[in-house]
């Protein structure tokens, strides 16, 4: 049996028009012609028509019979239209009340707007098409207040439904970190979680477009090192810096869909209808990313990646400070890495000669200040302390954290930056490197706890050792 609450079986406005169209009408009237007519007026129009020649008569067929909508004349003997009309608010609020009145009686009128809560009233003569048209809009105004309910009902049953399935992930996910490690109620460390999270699934995303090879492998990573390291020299904060650093691990995105071919051909070498597909790129990055409300950010950066700071870039030709300081910054690291593995000129550069066209490209493709600001970091002026050392995979114990991404030798990130280090992952990683010759080093943070013993500090047998 279908669900009336389902909201893809019927759009609304079917709803409401076969509401009004089979919408229960009930004609109050002691003068039995005023009846007849009106009986014949709705029923041409496909209604259901009641009539009752007493205001009593029609509280019986209301007793039977689920009325839409009651028309009743004011004057009649014994129970008048005002006297009926409040007794169909008190005992059917949901029944729709119209009046017709026959005589200019003012005090009359308000008493049944007043007792009866009547949504309109009718003066007899009446014109045909008028009453239809004031019919039809208060039965479409019942349509609508039908259609609130029927929504509301949907939505507080969709709420327990997603209450239930949000407690039901919230115990699988305490569940996993119980063994992984210690439990944490802070609600500032959850969130930081959920944001390390986010920037690993996009790491991880950025490896499975550079798992085509070639000019590809490990480019992301290395553009967003340097466009991350170039906003920190420029004095970008915190968001706009990790921003920048979440556009270069997406750098290629748009170029997910061209060819082989393509891909590996150097810019300056694309003929025409090769050019053109390439400057769809930065357009199709960032439809791709359109639906993700927190990557909007690094999607109109990825859009102006390809803007020149004289105006002649594309897609939109920006110029100066039009371009978003983050797609500045991007253009320059994506085109240094790019010189160096021959993506935009068939000679593969050395690092020095790339920065010198880099250099060369100063106010037409570049913003002076960022390119000054790259100039600082290859000149190791960032002022970065460091924190980490180098040490075998042999000599990994529970608790160390990762400060560099591990990386496989297809250029697949393995495990992420910050993470922690269990006896269940360092046995994978030993494994992993037996199979690879057993010479493989990372990098992991020192223990910034100067006074923890042996026993407490992972690092302390490794430190002595070196």
């Amino acid at each position: 049996m279908s669900d009336p609450l389902l909201p893809d079986q019927q759009s609304e406005t079917e709803r409401m028009e076969q509401f009004v169209l089979s919408a229960k009408i009930l004609c109050v009237d002691d003068e039995p012609n005023i009846l007849s007519s009106l009986r014949r007026l709705f029923r041409a129009k496909g209604y259901k028509v009641l009539i009752a020649n007493s205001g009593q008569e029609g509280l019986a067929v209301m007793e039977t019979e689920a009325i839409d909508l009651v028309i009743s004349d004011m004057r009649m003997p014994e129970m008048d239209g005002a006297q009926f009309l409040e007794k169909v608010r008190s005992r059917w609020p949901a029944t729709l009340r119209l009046l017709l009145t026959g005589y200019a009686d003012v005090q009359a009128i308000i008493d049944a707007i007043n007792r009866g809560e009547i949504y309109r009233y009718i003066t007899k003569p009446w014109d045909d098409n008028d009453i239809m048209l004031v019919v039809r809009q208060a039965l479409e105004r019942k349509a609508l207040e039908n259609e609130k309910k029927r929504l509301e009902a949907l939505t507080l049953r969709q709420n327990d439904e997603l209450k239930e399935l949000n407690h039901s992930l919230e115990a699988k996910v305490e569940a996993r970190t119980a063994e992984l490690k210690k439990a944490h109620d802070s609600l500032i460390h959850a969130n930081d979680k959920l944001k390390t999270s986010f920037l690993t699934s996009i790491k991880v995303f950025s490896s499975l477009i550079e798992m085509r090879g070639g000019k590809l492998a490990g480019r992301s990573r290395r553009v967003a090192d340097l466009g991350r390291k170039i906003a920190i020299r420029m004095g970008c904060d915190a968001k706009d810096s990790q921003e920048i650093f979440v556009a270069g691990l997406l750098v290629d995105i748009g170029k997910i869909g061209f060819s082989d071919e393509l891909l590996n051909t150097p810019f300056n070498n694309l003929n025409g209808d090769e050019l053109g597909e390439y400057h769809k790129h930065t357009i199709r990055a960032e439809q791709l990313l359109m639906p993700l409300e927190d990557l909007q950010g690094a999607a109109k950066i990825l859009r102006s990646q390809h803007e020149r700071f004289d105006g002649s870039g594309f897609p939109d030709r920006l110029a100066a400070d039009a371009i978003p300081l983050g797609a500045r910054i991007l253009a320059l690291a994506s085109d240094y890495d790019s010189l160096q593995t021959g993506s935009l000129v068939l000679r593969r550069l050395p690092a020095d000669e790339a920065q010198r066209v880099v250099q060369r490209g100063l106010k037409s493709r570049y913003d002076e200040n960022v390119v000054n600001a790259f100039n600082q970091v290859l000149s190791g002026h960032l002022g970065e302390p460091t924190s980490d050392m180098e040490i075998a995979i042999r000599d990994l114990q529970a608790g160390m954290v990762l400060s560099n991404e591990m990386i496989s030798r297809d250029g697949v990130m393995l495990l992420p930056a910050d993470h922690v280090l269990t006896d269940r992952i360092i046995e994978k990683m030993r494994l992993y490197d037996a199979s690879n010759g057993g010479r493989m080093t990372l990098r992991v943070k020192t223990n910034p706890n100067a006074t923890a013993s042996a026993q407490t500090n992972p690092y302390a047998n490794i430190i002595r050792r070196t």
